[in-house]
């Protein structure tokens, strides 16, 4: 798959890869930045192995996962990804998303966030952009809340974490047409 750049004058989002995925060691290691997440990235082998599963899923054309630049502090972010990509029913998910502590409260998300809601509704032309967000992660629910996103359910129980915890996800979407006047009117 061709995996597209994304940028404006905030992020650029950039193709992750086994050449550039090593940029983002030093943030992978924070202490709980995946606490909510299903991923162990906290050492070099296991973010080696998340990249590769994400690459494969690409090749797969069931995802399309990024490096996340952030070009006004002029440094790697994190890793955010388009994933379980339903092609026929033109419905996705964006997420596997973690950025480094020093760029929480910045506008880096959301501008991110911005980028691929615009790609996948205007450029790939799916229908519908969904969310799966930890029960307990009210920073992130509330980040895609002011995008616009409905709440539509909670999955209990449905995911183990890397503690032995199973959460329940908190599901939301964004229709095409919700995108569209969320963008009209702000």
């Amino acid at each position: 798959m061709n995996i597209p750049t994304l940028e404006n004058e905030i992020v650029k989002l950039m193709p992750l890869s086994l050449e550039n995925f090593k940029n983002l060691y030093a943030i992978a290691s924070e202490k709980d930045l995946v606490q909510y997440s299903p991923s162990n990235i906290s050492t070099l082998q296991t973010l080696t192995q998340y990249v590769k599963t994400a690459l494969a899923n690409a090749e797969n054309n069931t995802a399309i996962p990024f490096i996340i630049y952030d070009k006004r502090k002029n440094s790697y972010a994190g890793s955010t990804r388009y994933m379980n990509i339903d092609w026929y029913n033109k419905v996705l998910h964006i997420g596997s998303t973690w950025i480094g502590r020093d760029f929480h409260g910045t506008g880096l998300n959301t501008a991110m966030k911005h980028l691929m809601l615009d790609y996948a509704f205007f450029k790939m032309n799916f229908e519908k952009v969904e969310f799966r967000i930890d029960e307990r992660n009210f920073r992130s629910r509330k980040a895609v809340e002011k995008l616009g996103a409905k709440f539509e359910g909670l999955l209990r129980r449905n995911v183990y974490l890397l503690d032995g915890y199973k959460r329940n996800t908190c599901c939301y979407g964004i229709l095409k047409e919700e995108w569209m006047l969320f963008k009209k009117n702000s």
